[in-house]
This record gives structure tokens, C-alpha cells and sequence, in this order.
């Protein structure tokens, strides 16, 4: 069994940092500053993807090649979806989340990264010696969150659907784009990394739970 909390010192940093800065969003937003806190919300993803990578138990070629697919898989399908409605349905994505390209935020494709890499640990904690098993709960993970950040998604800034809440095609389409993600990091990464990843999977639950219920 893998350790889960080995208590490294740059693991316990990295922690701190996105317990602090995901509490401070979510209080901020619930009731203070609205706008100023959404408005470091690139900041917060960044950070959180510079950390992600920072605790990972070894970079190499394998571990670099992983990430681009995954972001080429990410931001190709937001990419068909944004301009022909396909895959995840009518959608657009609104001004907080940075530089686009052809209507994406690149942080759109580093947010795929991370939302794979942290549901993917965790899931093969659970199912060291199972990858079929460890693959389909790392896409119902995504899945779930997904469910989560959406009805707040409009109010943080992120995107809008055409119609009122994102449709059934939007859950099909992240089924969809999670499977071949979920492949790639499973086979592509040997040692995964579990205790920074198990916390920002959390935090991220978390967040997005506490905003849909406190902000809304």
C-alpha cells in the first residue's frame, strides 16, 4: 500500500497554500470582495498546477508527454465545442480565465491536467492493482465535480451554456473526453503521486460545494 500523508516538508507547504487560498476564495466570494476574489481565479489554477507538478514523484520524458496528450485531448474537444456545439453542446466561455485560444483559455487545458491527474491518483490508490476499475473512478471523479462546477460556473465567470443549465450532452461529452484522459495519465505515469493530489481533489469538492450552497 502507498503511503497517502508522508509528511514532506514541500508536500505540507504545498497543501497549506491550497487549503488557504480555496477557504479565502470561498469566504470571499460568499461575502466579501465578489469580484476582486474571481478575478484571482487564474491565479489560484496556475498555482495550483505549478504545485501539482512540483509534488509529482518524478518528471520525465513519459510524465511530459502525459501532460501535452492530455492537453491536446482537453483543448481540442473545448475547442470543437466552443465553435461547432458539438461534444459538450452550445457554450462560450466568458472573460475570467485568461488568454484564449479560438475561444478556449489555455487554463481550460491545464484545468483537464489537473483534473485527471488528481482524480487519477486517487482512484489508483484505491485500485493499485486494477487499471480498468482505477480508469472508471477516476472519469465518474471528474464527472462528479463537474456536476458541482457547473451551475456556478456563469457567476464565477467561466463560461455560459446557450441554454439555462448545461445540458445532458455536456456529461456525455466529459464521459467522453475523461475516458481517453484517464488512459493516458493511468499508462503514462508510473509513480503517481497521492497526498498533495488526494487534498487538491478534496479542496476542490469542497470549493465548488461550498460556493454552489453559500453564493447562490
Amino acid at each position: 500500500m502507498k503511503v497517502l500523508f508522508p509528511g514532506t516538508r514541500t508536500s505540507s507547504i504545498s497543501i497549506f497554500i491550497i487549503w488557504l487560498f480555496h477557504i479565502c476564495g470561498v469566504f470571499g466570494i460568499a461575502y466579501g470582495n465578489k469580484e476582486l476574489f474571481i478575478a484571482f481565479t487564474p491565479i489560484n489554477l496556475f498555482i495550483s498546477f505549478a504545485l501539482l507538478f512540483v509534488n509529482q514523484i518524478e518528471i520525465e520524458k513519459k510524465t511530459l508527454i502525459t501532460v501535452c496528450g492530455i492537453f491536446f485531448i482537453g483543448m481540442t474537444a473545448e475547442i470543437i465545442g466552443v465553435n461547432y456545439g458539438v461534444i459538450f453542446g452550445e457554450y462560450i466561455y466568458l472573460e475570467n480565465l485568461g488568454v484564449k485560444i479560438l475561444g478556449v483559455p489555455i487554463l481550460i487545458g491545464m484545468q483537464w491536467i489537473i483534473l485527471t491527474f488528481i482524480t487519477g491518483s486517487f482512484s489508483s490508490y484505491f485500485f493499485i492493482k486494477s487499471k480498468n476499475k482505477s480508469i472508471l473512478l477516476g472519469i465518474f471523479l471528474m464527472i462528479i465535480l463537474d456536476l458541482l462546477i457547473e451551475p456556478v460556473a456563469p457567476e464565477l465567470g467561466f463560461w455560459v451554456f446557450s441554454t439555462i443549465d448545461a445540458p445532458i450532452q455536456n456529461y456525455i461529452g466529459w464521459l467522453i473526453i475523461a475516458l481517453p484522459a484517464q488512459v493516458i495519465f493511468h499508462y503514462g505515469i508510473d509513480k503517481k503521486e497521492t497526498t498533495f493530489s488526494f487534498h487538491l481533489l478534496i479542496v476542490q469538492f469542497l470549493f465548488f460545494g461550498l460556493i454552489n450552497i453559500l453564493a447562490l
